[in-house]
């Protein structure tokens, strides 16, 4: 019994047995690579395998063609030949997210497109495809501006926005979508199209919380905000006060301002010699906090009732700069196998947290790293000033739970996950974080993400832009 079995999907880690890739012409890919300024690899040739790896190295990638785009007319070229030849299109930045390309498609890589601009005067970004928000983040900086990353930022820009983008500066600036204002993108039918407010605003609309479904953006333009300075961090609490501490941060995080972003996790830390010793083997509580407002001094007062809520192994909150966010969730750098699968919750009460206790408390066995309860509202509730598709507003907190990706936890890892996400059901939401789905079955699952009158509107135009359906990999409809 797995995970897979609350949507009726197969096995999440199970890689999938796609069919012998389909065989073409010398002339044909010979053709592609003179239409194209990067490499173009055919399956079972050198070098396919390196084009294609994933920083998540549970995802294995197994497509027909690769192409190494450099830049928006690679990718339009690279697209059109696909269509001609009857493949489906995944594109794949750094390759965080489970979204494995099979045999009867062309997998577009864009870690070479690494342009990155700002206005300074109007805050305003233009971003390549294959940027990560590291390199974002320091060149902002500069200017004394900052980006809505996520909890890493090996993580590149353009896929996480796509997907909304929820990160440390959330609460008061929103989802990263909400702050895009123009989006270049590659549509089916191989046209390279720049699409804004005043240009194409039901694409322009969709495109910003629709992910995959209707093209490849190759670079997008957004909004930086006015942040040098934080005070943020995290604290470790031990697992022994687990109880006292859930139950402080279920009552605390609803009464925090917008500048203050948090979220906690049930963390099973490994023996290994990289960890502190006051955290090495151990399941610790580990709360992560962001104060984005002027006052440091506010921020560190704000936090103070959570300082008082358990024994404390490790405090690191303090003033950062904006370039040192990684710091707050301290995610893995380094690549490696993970499964991940989440879902909203429309609030946490104290029986939720009992629940939570009974399911992935530290008294229980479990091969999952991480179990997070994650502070929604705010900015996030609201729609920008141009609205976008992202969904999910409604909901007081986002839960996320991470295993590792082995292929000898295949069937454990979705199993446990399963029954600390069915505990949760009796405070489930009706939508859902498409950058937290994990691996999907299909189009199905992604859909039931939105609200419904959402949904329709994305598949008609989807209808009218992609109607062979070319871009149908990962979180698409």
């Amino acid at each position: 019994m797995s995970l897979s079995d609350l949507a009726g999907e197969p096995d999440p880690l199970t890689v999938v047995d796609d069919a012998l890739a389909p065989a073409f012409a010398t002339a044909d890919v010979d053709e592609l690579r003179s239409s194209v300024h990067g490499p173009v690899y055919a399956a079972g040739e050198d070098g396919l395998a390196g084009e294609v790896v994933s920083w998540n190295l549970a995802t294995q990638h197994t497509p027909a063609i690769a192409v190494g785009a450099t830049c928006g007319a690679d990718v339009a070229a690279a697209v059109s030949w696909a269509a001609a030849h009857g493949l489906r299109v995944a594109v794949q930045a750094t390759g965080h997210g489970p979204v494995p390309a099979g045999a009867d498609s062309m997998l577009i890589t864009t870690r070479r497109m690494q342009g990155v601009r700002i206005d300074p005067e109007r805050r305003i970004a233009r971003v390549e495809a294959g940027v990560t928000w590291k390199q974002l983040l320091q060149t902002a900086a500069e200017f004394g501006l900052a980006g809505p990353s996520g909890s890493s930022s090996g993580v590149g820009v353009v896929g996480y926005t796509l997907g909304g983008g929820l990160g440390p500066l959330g609460r008061q600036h929103g989802f990263a979508a909400d702050l895009v204002t123009a989006v270049e993108i590659v549509t089916a039918d191989g046209r390279l199209r720049r699409v804004c407010a005043g240009s194409e605003p039901e694409l322009f609309w969709a495109v910003r919380g629709a992910k995959s479904s209707l093209g490849v953006v190759t670079a997008l333009e957004m909004e930086l905000v006015p942040v040098a300075d934080l005070y943020a961090g995290g604290i470790f609490f031990s697992g022994a006060d687990a109880g006292p501490v859930l139950h402080a941060f279920r009552s605390w995080a609803p009464t925090l301002p917008e500048e203050v972003s948090t979220s906690i996790a049930i963390i099973r830390i490994p023996d290994l010699e990289f960890v502190p010793d006051l955290l090495r083997g151990q399941t610790a509580l580990h709360l992560r906090y962001t104060y984005s407002g002027t006052d440091l001094a506010e921020g560190e007062r704000l936090v103070a009732p959570m300082r008082a809520a358990g024994e404390i192994l490790l405090d690191l909150i303090g003033r950062i700069r904006s370039t040192d966010m990684d710091s707050i969730h301290m995610d893995p750098v380094d690549p490696l196998a993970t499964w991940e699968k989440g879902l909203l919750l429309s609030d946490v009460t104290e029986e939720t947290v009992e629940a939570l206790l009974a399911a992935a408390g530290p008294q229980v066995h479990l091969p999952l790293v991480i179990v997070e309860l994650r502070l929604m509202g705010g900015q996030l509730a609201r729609q920008p000033e141009v609205p976008n598709a992202v969904p999910g507003r409604g909901a007081a907190f986002a839960m996320l739970v991470i295993g590792p990706g082995a292929p000898e936890l295949a069937q454990v890892v979705p199993a446990a996950a399963k029954g600390v996400l069915g505990a949760m059901q009796p405070w489930k939401a009706p939508e859902a974080l498409l950058n937290f789905l994990g691996r999907v079955s299909g189009p199905q699952e992604v859909a039931a993400a939105y609200p419904l009158s959402t949904v329709e509107r994305l598949r008609a135009l989807k209808a009218a832009v992609d109607p062979a359906g070319i871009f149908s990999f990962g979180h698409a409809l």
